[in-house]
């Protein structure tokens, strides 16, 4: 951040992102201006009961064998509600094809360990936690759950629609983004 000149950004993580936002803060609490973090977790081990932990785990290095078609259909029902365009759904299915097998081995055994609740009560900048109504992979206890933990959180929940809610009500999203930044400038 240093090299291209970032002093204080804000940061904004989605789902694993998320957590990749929390493990910054507590590495680093003097760079984030603020934290939006959007459908995300504390870590899979920090957000999750042990079963659904090992559950998800399996199923995820079960699918990371997969072609890319078998994988990406069985993750698109939990991204999305039903009433999302197709458009989104076929132009995200594009994206997830590109992945990398090893990569996602990875990335699911890392958030599998990932326990972040110790970060949460020494958040000290303004953080915004926005989850979709109705998502499926990080649900509403766990955005309650965040909220109750992080001081001066201000948590929104959109109408209607999953995990990607980003995708599925990019105009909501951004709003609400931009209300939060206008609002954290200093």
């Amino acid at each position: 951040m240093g090299e291209i000149g970032l002093v204080r950004p804000h940061v904004l993580g989605m789902s694993f992102g998320g957590g990749l936002a929390l493990e910054l803060y507590r590495r680093y609490p003097a760079i984030p201006r603020s934290l939006i973090l959007a459908s995300a977790y504390a870590g899979w081990a920090g957000s999750l009961p042990p079963e659904v932990v090992e559950e998800r785990l399996q199923q995820g290095l079960r699918q990371s064998k997969l072609p890319p078609e078998q994988v990406v259909e069985a993750w698109i029902p939990t991204l999305f509600t039903k009433s999302t365009s197709t458009d989104v759904i076929e132009e995200t299915a594009a994206i997830m094809s590109e992945f990398h097998p090893v990569g996602m081995r990875v990335m699911l055994l890392a958030f599998a360990e990932a326990d972040l609740r110790d970060v949460l009560p020494t958040i000290e900048v303004p953080t915004l936690l926005l989850y979709g109504e109705a998502d499926q992979r990080s649900p509403l206890n766990i955005a309650e759950n965040l909220h109750a933990k992080i001081p001066a959180s201000r948590l929104v929940i959109i109408p209607g629609v999953g995990h990607a809610s980003n995708l599925e009500a990019p105009e909501i999203f951004n709003a609400e983004v931009r209300s939060f930044l206008r609002a954290n400038q200093n």
